[in-house]
């Protein structure tokens, strides 16, 4: 099977029918038992595109890293979150689509037309909107957002890593893995454990009964 990349197609028909600032918007952190979900927003410069732009999936720690510097110089970059509360509130996929109007509403110049990573668009985003299913491994601006959220979230993890050792965070970035389930095991939940995740549930439950 050949390997595709992702093109500037979308963005090029988005300026054909008018519009000037189109944004690129994934989210990462769905899946994690700890942690906050994070979308970016990024409005690429179309004369100045870094090269390299995947899905975030696809690349190196390092790859990952030296494309979100250059992001963050030479495009237009905004970062939005949904706490570990907002997501018990709301469940998880809500405030994924929170997350992202958020870095949409953030960016320095409103964008006039949007392309989101996923089968539907946000409600409240506001904004003229596309949503392009595996849209990171389909278009620049959305693979650009998809390297944004993914760094940002991976160092926001390493640091609660530091703040509470024996989870493994800084491996697993918040995911279910045994190192994680061993460490809720041992030290318990945390205030950035998602409470109504169901291995979380589980063991507070357990610890209750």
């Amino acid at each position: 099977m050949t390997k595709t990349f992702p093109t500037f197609d979308f963005e090029v028909d988005a300026q054909a029918n008018g519009y000037t600032r189109i944004a690129g918007v994934d989210e990462v952190g769905r899946g994690p038992l700890a942690g906050p979900v994070v979308a970016a927003a990024v409005v690429l410069d179309p004369g100045n595109i870094p090269d390299g732009l995947n899905d975030s999936k696809q690349m190196s720690v390092k790859r990952r890293e030296g494309l979100y510097d250059i992001l963050q110089e030479v495009a237009d970059v905004s970062i939005g979150e949904a706490s570990v509360r907002e997501i018990e509130e709301v469940n998880i996929l809500q405030a994924s689509y929170l997350a992202m109007v958020r870095a949409v509403s953030g960016l320095n110049t409103p964008a006039d037309f949007v392309l989101v990573d996923g089968s539907k668009v946000p409600r409240g985003l506001n904004v003229p909107a596309s949503a392009i299913i595996k849209g990171d491994t389909r278009s620049l601006s959305i693979a650009a957002a998809s390297i944004v959220a993914k760094v940002w979230r991976d160092r926001l993890m390493l640091s609660l890593a530091q703040q509470h050792p024996g989870y493994g965070w800084d491996r697993n970035m918040g995911y279910p893995t045994k190192e994680h389930k061993a460490g809720l095991k041992s030290h318990g939940v945390t205030q950035h454990h998602r409470r109504t995740f169901a291995p979380v549930h589980k063991m507070l439950w357990q610890e209750e009964n």
